[in-house]
């Protein structure tokens, strides 16, 4: 799907995040909100070789599995008008050319009591790219991680900020996946004389 295929004749768009977009979107939005997607399940199966990682050491990032009976929670973001154009626009650099990703149309529900469903925008990095990892157990994604740095930071960053999304903003999911793997870097770092979590007051939700 083109970008421009997307926004022919529209003046709204919601965009979903299920990774780093959910603390840094980076793009102008008129409005945002809690929710998930059915048949979909997200793994630490993707590699990074530019944000989170290099050529050397690609890091691991989020995607999402076909899975019927999963659900993925995050954010939606609506935008309008010019948004439009500028967002696809920038998500296509960072999340297509960069990132490997290609975009679905899934729908999105919120998880706000008398909000209807709407379609939404998202990202997926498949099988078939070629800086896909794959499956593997927790501590192996874990041991990953913990070596891995890029163009803007520690993968270990990466993992915590969605981990602590998760948390604050999606309590009564039980990500098991996501936790797990938290749960081994940071044993793997308080074995070694500890790591602190990113501040959550950096998380920029405020319009949530």
């Amino acid at each position: 799907m083109k970008p421009q295929d997307i926004i022919k004749e529209k003046s709204s768009l919601w965009i979903f995040g299920y990774g780093s977009l959910v603390w840094k979107p980076d793009f102008a939005y008129k409005r945002s909100k809690i929710g998930f997607i059915n048949g979909y399940k997200r793994r630490f199966w993707h590699g990074d070789d530019f944000y989170r990682g290099d050529k050397d050491n690609p890091g691991r990032v989020v995607t999402l599995v076909a899975d019927q009976e999963a659900c993925t929670w995050g954010i939606a973001y609506e935008v309008t008008d010019s948004q439009i154009e500028d967002s696809l626009e920038y998500l296509n650099m960072r999340e297509a050319v960069l990132g490997g990703y290609v975009t679905e149309m899934v729908e999105f529900n919120p998880r706000e009591k008398g909000q209807g469903p709407v379609l939404a925008l998202v990202y997926i990095a498949t099988s078939d790219n070629p800086i896909y990892l794959g499956p593997a157990s927790d501590n192996e994604i874990a041991a990953q991680i913990a070596i891995c740095s890029g163009n803007t930071g520690h993968n270990i960053e990466y993992l915590v900020r969605l981990a602590e999304f998760m948390r604050h903003y999606c309590p009564e999911v039980e990500d098991e996946h996501l936790f797990s793997i938290e749960a081994a870097v940071l044993t793997t770092f308080r074995d070694c004389g500890g790591f602190k979590a990113p501040d959550q007051k950096s998380l920029p939700l405020g319009a949530i």
